[in-house]
């Protein structure tokens, strides 16, 4: 064998058992830090719930473990891939003040990534929005699917998907935190009594809650805020329901199935919009003719 081989083969084994166990350890380590990374941030939630668990605890923990795993995977893979380029000999001195130069450049060239991230620190802090709400930002509404650090994704009724940068979300409008309302605008015929009305929006909203399909969906009874305007066409009366976090729409939906079949049952005029002509009156009590003619 040349002996320059041998030498090199040497090295390599000596490496192999010095370095090269330290290497093999060290991605051992860094496996095992993920998945301790995942363990603890699954649970982080107990720490915030204080032994409560509820849907709005659950897209909260949600949202920040999302957050929280990112940032631990991110740190243990740099820490890692520094100390095993120390290994294979690399200096991480220079290396670090290179890093810390470009850092210093980039983040004076992207003050837009720096304030989408300090909005999106703030946004996580205060818990304007979480994984699951459903919310209007920057314009958008729709289902939150994913928030970090730097944007918000929703998705639509649609189905389409928007990405929000967070510095672009100056009013956050949550419609599903912590509990929801439908603000029901009931227009009947002028002709019908009021009040026999809201007795029958109460009755219909006491049948909804006895409904094992939706009785679990509604927080409280319908409050019924009473007659609301006086329209062209009809009268609104104006109420609202409560419901978990989400469900307003659906109870809304069957709400108004029901009514319409109840009004339709009793002869309860639910009016189109339609135009009442006044010909006027004249001094001496009597109506101008009014003249159709047919083209």
């Amino acid at each position: 064998m040349d002996f320059s081989l041998q030498i090199w083969l040497t090295k390599i084994l000596e490496w192999m058992t010095t370095s090269g166990l330290r290497v093999i350890f060290l991605l051992i380590l860094t496996y095992v830090a993920l998945k301790l990374a995942d363990w603890v941030s699954s649970r982080i939630f107990r720490a915030f719930g204080n032994g409560r668990f509820d849907v709005e605890m659950q897209k909260r923990a949600d949202t920040l473990v999302s957050v929280i795993r990112y940032v631990l995977d991110v740190s243990i893979i740099i820490i890692m891939v520094i100390m095993i380029l120390g290994e294979f000999g690399v200096k991480i001195g220079p290396i670090l003040a290179a890093a810390g130069i470009v850092g210093l450049a980039v983040g004076f060239g992207s003050q837009q990534l720096v304030q989408d991230v300090i909005s999106g620190f703030f946004i996580l802090l205060e818990d304007q929005i979480r994984v699951g709400d459903v919310v209007e930002i920057a314009g958008k509404n729709g289902l939150v699917e994913k928030v970090n650090l730097r944007m918000t994704v929703l998705r639509d009724l649609s189905g389409n998907v928007h990405f929000v940068r967070n510095g672009q979300i100056n009013t956050v409008t949550n419609m599903t935190k912590e509990y929801s309302r439908y603000v029901f605008d009931i227009g009947v015929a002028y002709r019908e009594d009021v009040d026999a009305v809201m007795q029958v929006l109460e009755q219909i909203d006491a049948e909804l809650r006895e409904d094992p399909s939706f009785k679990e969906d509604i927080i409280a009874p319908l409050e019924i805020m009473g007659l609301d305007q006086f329209a062209d066409s009809a009268v609104i009366i104006k109420a609202r329901t409560t419901t978990k976090p989400m469900m307003q729409w659906r109870v809304a939906r069957e709400f108004n199935r029901r009514m319409k079949k109840r009004f339709d049952e009793l002869g309860i005029e639910i009016p189109f919009p339609h135009v009442t002509i006044y010909p006027g009156q004249m001094k001496d009590g009597s109506a101008p003719p009014l003249r159709v003619a047919k083209e």
